[in-house]
Order: C-alpha cells, then sequence, then structure tokens
C-alpha cells in the first residue's frame, strides 16, 4: 500500500501539468458535450511538428552530442563565473534549436556534474535558476524554441521575419539582464574532473542534423507536416529506434488536454465574454498574468481564442514563463531536478526563484509595455 502511494506521489509530481491539464479538460466536457467540432480543436502541424523536434533531440542526446559539446566548451575556462556563465549561455542559445525544457534536461545534468566535481555546491540554487531563466528567455526569439511558440507561430500563420522583429527586442534586454547577473559570481579558481566524453560518430551527427533541418522546414512550412513526419518517424526507426523512448509524450498529450480545454472554453458564451473583456484592457498584461496561474503554453492556446493581438499574446506568453514556478513547464523541470540533487534546500531555493523571476519580469514586462 505505501508502495502504492509512493508510486502515485512521484507520478503526480512528475506529470502534474499533464494531470491538471486532462481534469480541467474533463470538466469542460461536462459544459460542451462532444461533438464533430471537438475535432476542429487540434492542431496536428503544431502536435507534428513538436514531436519531431522531440524526437530528433532525443536522437542527439543518446550519442551524447550536447554533453560531448558543452563538455569541450566549459573545459575553456578556470573560475567560477566563467563556468556558470558557460552553463548558462549554453542553455541560452541551446532552447533556441532545441526546444526550452529539452535544453533543460540536457544541460542541467553538466550544471550539476561541473559544480559538484569542483565542490561549488553552493553556486546550486543561483545555476539552476538562471539556467532555468535562459532556457525561457532564450528560446523565444525562434518558433521552435519554446512550445508556445510554436503553437501562435503556427496558428496564427506568423511569418519568420515578422516573428522575429517581434521577439528581438524582449531578446536582446534579456540577454543584457542575464549577462549582468553572471557578474554577480566571485571568480574563484576551479579544477574539474571532467569525465572523458568519446566524441560521436559523424555520420549520426550528419544524419541526426538533417532529421532537425527537416523539422524546422515543417514549421516553416517548406511542405506538408506529415512528409516531414513520415520520414523523422521511419529515418529514426533504422538508425536509432529508442530515441522515441525519449520523447516527453507527457508534453504532447499536455497540447492534446488544452486544445480540448481551451476549445470548449471559447464556446462558453460566459467565459468567451469575460476573457474578450480582459484582453480588450492588455494582452500583453493578461496574458503575462495566465501563465502564471496556468503555466505558459495553455495560456497560448487558451488565450488565442479570444484575440487576434498576436505580437502581444507572443510576447506575453513568454517573458509570463518566468515567475512561479508553474508559469512554465521548464521550471518545474529545474525545481524537480534541483530538490533531487539537493534535497533539504528547497525553501531557500524557492525564495531565490521567485527573487530573481519577478526582477525579471517586471523589467521585461515594462520594456515590452512600449513595443507592442
Amino acid at each position: 500500500m505505501d508502495s502504492l502511494k509512493e508510486h502515485l506521489i512521484f507520478f503526480w509530481k512528475k506529470n502534474v501539468v499533464l494531470i491538471i491539464a486532462i481534469i480541467l479538460a474533463a470538466i469542460t466536457c461536462f459544459f460542451v458535450p462532444f461533438d464533430k467540432e471537438y475535432l476542429g480543436y487540434f492542431d496536428l502541424k503544431t502536435l507534428a511538428c513538436l514531436f519531431c523536434t522531440l524526437a530528433v533531440v532525443s536522437a542527439f542526446r543518446n550519442i551524447h552530442f550536447f554533453s560531448w559539446l558543452a563538455d569541450i566548451i566549459i573545459k575553456r575556462f578556470g573560475n567560477t563565473r566563467n563556468a556558470i556563465a558557460a552553463l548558462i549561455f549554453i542553455t541560452y542559445f541551446g532552447s533556441m534549436i532545441m526546444a526550452n525544457d529539452m535544453a533543460l534536461v540536457t544541460f542541467l545534468p553538466l550544471g550539476y556534474f561541473v559544480l559538484s566535481s569542483c565542490n561549488k555546491k553552493k553556486y546550486y540554487a543561483f545555476t539552476f535558476i538562471m539556467q532555468n531563466i535562459a532556457a525561457n528567455l532564450g528560446g523565444m526569439l525562434t518558433p521552435f524554441g519554446n512550445p508556445q511558440n510554436l503553437y501562435i507561430y503556427s496558428y496564427f500563420n506568423v511569418e519568420f521575419g515578422e516573428f522575429i522583429k517581434i521577439m528581438v527586442i524582449p531578446f536582446a534586454v534579456a540577454l543584457v539582464l542575464i549577462i549582468a547577473s553572471c557578474f554577480f559570481v566571485k571568480k574563484e579558481p576551479i579544477q574539474v574532473e571532467y569525465s572523458v566524453l568519446n566524441q560521436p560518430k559523424p555520420w549520426r551527427v550528419i544524419v541526426y542534423s538533417l532529421l532537425f533541418i527537416i523539422s524546422i522546414l515543417i514549421v516553416f512550412g517548406v511542405f506538408p507536416y506529415y512528409y516531414g513526419l513520415i520520414a523523422v518517424i521511419v529515418a529514426l526507426l533504422i538508425v536509432d529506434y529508442k530515441s522515441f523512448f525519449g520523447v516527453d509524450y507527457g508534453l504532447l498529450l499536455t497540447f492534446v488536454a488544452f486544445f480540448i480545454f481551451s476549445g470548449n472554453l471559447a464556446r462558453i458564451d460566459a467565459i468567451r465574454n469575460v476573457f474578450e473583456t480582459l484582453l480588450n484592457k492588455s494582452v500583453l498584461v493578461f496574458s503575462t498574468l495566465s501563465c502564471q496561474f496556468i503555466s505558459n503554453v495553455p495560456s497560448a492556446i487558451l488565450l488565442s481564442k479570444f484575440t487576434t493581438n498576436y505580437p502581444a499574446l507572443l510576447i506575453g506568453v513568454n517573458i509570463g514563463g518566468l515567475g512561479t514556478p508553474i508559469a512554465s513547464l521548464a521550471s518545474l523541470i529545474t525545481l524537480n531536478h534541483y530538490r533531487k540533487v539537493n534535497p533539504g534546500h528547497t525553501k531557500n531555493y524557492l525564495l531565490m526563484f521567485l527573487g530573481i523571476n519577478y526582477l525579471f519580469l517586471i523589467i521585461l514586462l515594462i520594456v515590452s509595455y512600449f513595443i507592442v
């Protein structure tokens, strides 16, 4: 009985966003009975793009490509400030091409390894928090950097150039803030005993890179998404079928649940009137606040049903990923990882997390208010 309870608690902690999404979707189904309109809720292109990206990134992780690359970069730095800055910026730029949560899954363990191997555990909290912020804010520049970007880019048929134009100023401000934050770390000498990582086989790197390019081309609508989906699935079945085991299916199911949730809410007159009224006052502010309570991905899906002001919505659900630990799935991933590697210090971590996150959020919200 105790074992079952422990498994249920573990499952809840690991899939809290998914469980909440399913519950919310189920509740709305009582108000909106199943009918043929449900089929129109799902953005199949977004789901296909997300699956392809996650699968290819999983394949890269299986050959330790990102760890090998990061290991090479970090070996070039000889003090705590430079090493931590390297970890933060690897995560920052990594999230632009591999999605924020996958960047964290890849680089948080590397951060732990570097700090623990040189006995700098006191920097766990700061490094993890800044890696989390870097993942959320670095990913906002590209359509495939954050899941909510992929959805909005597809849902509103945003041009790539326009997308970059909308996000470049918040991205640049975030970059300056992150650079400034690194100066709070003292320059202490470090000597890290790195594990020796074998260089990934070049042919695998080439194949996975080509598959990743195909995933990106799906986002840009170069060819129908189902062609790209078939190509990625067939190729990975041949060269690395285990990559499918590393796909975050919980994230995909979370999207499905919130498609149902948002689609149903949009058909409830009372809810639609309330959301339209609030969004008419400020899409930017309301979308940012919404993320603090229901996370940024579901906020993007839900609010897209009530507004056509996608520039403000896009910025809002990106900077809104800062703030509370539930403001983004990436933040929950970071919190769970920190609790595993440094148990008993969660309270101090959360205090630091909230302080740094809200400082970044307030600054970015003020800047963004004048550009949308």
